[in-house]
């Protein structure tokens, strides 16, 4: 989802402190909560100590991105020390067993980022998973006597003789203490070969754990600004997938404080589960709201 900084050149401390409340009923009687204002002061002000089950999120990436409002190209070293402050207040509010999955990407002229950010991380949280995102791939083998041939997904094009096309991101599960149970087989794929799978106990629904690569693409745009109107935002499947990973049924309250256009919450309204976010931008809290309403009728 989206990122978020400052203002164009002001500091953190500077942003605007008023935090605006939407509340929408989903079709499955779940409560999404939608703040406009800062996450830093909304989670404080709004949140209670570990009352947060899940999180899914993706702040600023720090690469120069052109988003409506806000800088992203801050001195590396202020970028994490903010996202340390940040750490601190999300490590406050989340559950002893919650899970935090944090989106981050990079451009192929600064991939540094994202294993920045995990240092960064390392100092609030344990490094329980490594996720990669994968927006496109192209598969060329030979197996169990087949042929698979297969090109499919979007990305970024670059025209580089230095750099290859960048199609993934990371994404860090973080967890307090890094012994979160997770539902593995909730996000399982079928055995490729079924032979005899029933006589082990993990193998009688017929699934194995995916692992930690996840094809999950974007969805073909005509408009960028009319089907894709935020400019860093992953797909709502991908949160789902994450909330499901950590286990629904054990879920109350999702969380993600950089909520752009609202995907993590039309994955929780998509699932019926109780959701709460901050988007400190208007005009994508407004296309938030109103991709929310639509989902939901409202």
């Amino acid at each position: 989802m989206p990122k978020y900084l400052p203002t164009e050149h002001s500091s953190p401390e500077r942003i605007e402190r008023k935090v605006h409340l939407r509340e929408i009923k989903t079709k499955k009687l779940s409560t999404i909560k939608l703040f406009w204002g800062d996450c830093f002061e909304g989670m404080k002000k709004h949140l209670d100590e570990k009352s947060i089950d899940v999180i899914v999120t993706s702040p600023p990436y720090n690469i120069g991105v052109d988003y409506n409002r806000y800088n992203d190209k801050m001195p590396r070293k202020e970028y994490l020390n903010w996202l340390g402050r940040w750490a601190e207040i999300v490590k406050n509010v989340l559950k002893d067993d919650g899970s935090l999955f944090l989106n981050i990407g990079s451009k192929p002229s600064d991939p540094w980022v994202p294993f920045e950010v995990a240092f960064e991380m390392r100092k609030h949280f344990e490094l329980q998973n490594v996720i990669h995102w994968i927006k496109s791939i192209y598969i060329e083998h030979e197996s169990y006597g087949e042929k698979i041939e297969l090109n499919v997904g979007h990305y970024k094009p670059i025209n580089s003789k230095r750099f290859i096309n960048d199609t993934h991101e990371h994404i860090f599960h973080l967890t307090k203490y890094g012994n979160t149970e997770l539902d593995r087989l909730s996000i399982g794929v079928p055995y490729k070969d079924q032979t005899n799978i029933a006589r082990w106990n993990s193998g009688k629904k017929g699934l194995r754990c995916r692992g930690n690569s996840w094809y999950i693409p974007y969805k073909t745009i005509l408009n960028r600004m009319k089907d894709r109107p935020h400019p860093a935002s992953y797909p709502a499947e991908l949160a789902k997938m994450c909330i499901r990973l950590h286990g629904v049924d054990k879920t109350e309250l999702v969380m993600d404080p950089f909520l752009g256009i609202g995907n993590t919450a039309v994955a929780c309204s998509r699932l019926g589960l109780d959701f709460v976010g901050f988007e400190i931008d208007k005009t994508y809290f407004d296309e938030a709201l109103r991709i929310l309403e639509g989902e939901n009728g409202t």
